[in-house]
C-alpha cells in the first residue's frame, strides 16, 4: 500500500541519514477517480482551497465552490452539482447549458432564484456601502432599527427585493451573468470554450 511505502521510506531515510526517529506520518484519506481544480478568474492558474472531485463510491465532493456556499442561489447550486455530474460522466454539456439558461429566462427556476444573507449589524448602520442584501433590508424597515439577522431577497430590474415583497419581475440577466455564466466558464475553460460563445446563438431566444 502506498500509505506503508511512503512511511517505511521517511522513516529509513531520517534513521539513516539524520540518526532520528521519524515524526512524519502520511495518512491515506481518500482517493479520486477524478479531479477538477476551477482555474482563478482571469488567470489560467487554479484557485487554492477550489476544487471538486469525483470519489470512488461515485459521490461528488465540492471543497470552496458555490455550491457549498450560503450566499450562493439554489439556482447556482443545482446548476454546479448537475455541471460536474456531467463533467465527470463525460454526458453532453453544452446543449444542456443552452437548455438550462432558456429554462431559467422562461421562469422555469423562479422558485430558486433567493439570495440569502446575513446582517452583521442593524440595516441602518450601513453608511458608507450599502450592498444589495443591505439594500432589501431596509425596504422592509426603513429605519433600519429592527436588528434583522438575516434577509431573503430576489434581485429584479429594480433592485434587490425581499421575498416578503416580491410580486415578480427577476431579472433573469442578473441570474445569467451573476450565477450561471462563472460556474460555467470554469468547466468550459477546460473545453475551449466560453459561456458567452456557446449561448451567442439563442440570444434572440433569451431575450
Amino acid at each position: 500500500m502506498l500509505e506503508k511505502e511512503i512511511n517505511s521510506y521517511f522513516t529509513e531515510v531520517l534513521k539513516r541519514d539524520f540518526s532520528v526517529e521519524s515524526k512524519l506520518e502520511i495518512e491515506f484519506e481518500k482517493h479520486y477517480t477524478k479531479f477538477f481544480l476551477p482555474p482563478m478568474r482571469h488567470s489560467q492558474e487554479g484557485a487554492r482551497k477550489r476544487y471538486s472531485g469525483l470519489l470512488d463510491n461515485g459521490e461528488m465532493e465540492f471543497k470552496g465552490l458555490e455550491t457549498v456556499r450560503s450566499d450562493w442561489t439554489m439556482l447556482a447550486k443545482e446548476f454546479q452539482q448537475e455541471l460536474f455530474h456531467r463533467f465527470f460522466h463525460e454526458k453532453e454539456l453544452k446543449q444542456w447549458i443552452r437548455d438550462y439558461v432558456q429554462t431559467l429566462r422562461d421562469g422555469g427556476f423562479d422558485d430558486k432564484l433567493v439570495y440569502k444573507k446575513r446582517l452583521s449589524r442593524q440595516a441602518g448602520d450601513y453608511a458608507k456601502s450599502r450592498p444589495p442584501h443591505v439594500r432589501a433590508a431596509l425596504l422592509l424597515d426603513p429605519e433600519g432599527k429592527k436588528n434583522l439577522k438575516e434577509i431573503s431577497y430576489i434581485m429584479t430590474a429594480d433592485g434587490p427585493i425581499p421575498v416578503e415583497l416580491y410580486n415578480g419581475g427577476a431579472d433573469y440577466s442578473h441570474y445569467t451573468e451573476k450565477q450561471i455564466k462563472p460556474i460555467a466558464d470554469a468547466v468550459l475553460f477546460a473545453l475551449n470554450e466560453d459561456f458567452d460563445s456557446l449561448i451567442e446563438g439563442r440570444q434572440l431566444n433569451l431575450f
